[in-house]
C-alpha cells in the first residue's frame, strides 16, 4: 500500500510525497483539471466545502479556491498564479493570498506505470511554516488518500 510521507525540509520548506498506481498524464489531470481536483482537494474529515474551483494550469494563468465552513463567517479563498506548468512533469504556483504564501512545487515522475508525487511547499518565513503546519498540512496525507481512491475509481 502507497502510503504519504510529509517531512520538513528546513525551517521554510515542507515536502510531501507518495506513490499512486496511475501513469503521470492521469495524475497530472487530476492536479489540473477542476471537476477532478475538486473531488480530492478538501479534506472530508475536516468539514470544509470547495465552493467554488477557478483553475486556467499554464504557466501564467491564475487559480482561485473559494472554501465554506460551517464555523467560517464567510467564506475563504486562495489564490495567486501558476508560475511553470510542464503538462505530465510539474505545477509551480505562488499562494499569493498574503505575504505569508507559499510557492508550491509538485512534480510527476513516471515509474513503470505508476507516477511518484513530490509536493514541496517553500514558505517566506518560519512563523508561516509553522502556520501551515498547524493548519491546511495537516491534512496533506487525507487529500493525497483521498486522490490515490478518485484515481483507483473509488470516489
Amino acid at each position: 500500500m502507497n502510503r504519504t510521507v510529509v517531512e520538513r525540509k528546513s525551517d521554510h520548506e515542507l515536502v510531501v510525497m507518495r506513490t499512486f498506481d496511475a501513469p503521470a498524464h492521469i495524475v497530472f489531470e487530476a492536479w489540473s483539471k477542476p471537476d477532478l481536483f475538486t473531488r480530492w482537494w478538501v479534506p472530508k474529515s475536516v468539514g470544509m466545502s470547495l465552493v467554488s474551483c477557478n483553475m486556467d494550469v499554464r504557466t501564467g494563468g491564475t487559480y482561485r479556491l473559494v472554501f465554506s465552513h460551517p464555523a467560517f463567517d464567510q467564506p475563504m479563498a486562495f489564490f495567486g498564479t501558476y508560475r511553470e506548468v510542464i503538462p505530465n512533469e510539474r505545477i509551480v504556483w505562488m499562494n499569493e493570498e498574503s505575504d505569508e504564501g507559499a510557492e508550491t512545487t509538485v512534480t510527476f515522475e513516471e515509474l513503470a506505470g505508476k507516477t511518484r508525487v513530490t509536493f514541496h511547499e517553500r514558505y517566506p518565513t518560519k512563523a508561516a511554516l509553522e502556520e501551515a503546519l498547524a493548519g491546511s498540512a495537516e491534512g496533506l496525507p487525507e487529500q493525497f488518500a483521498q486522490l490515490d481512491a478518485l484515481l483507483a475509481g473509488n470516489s
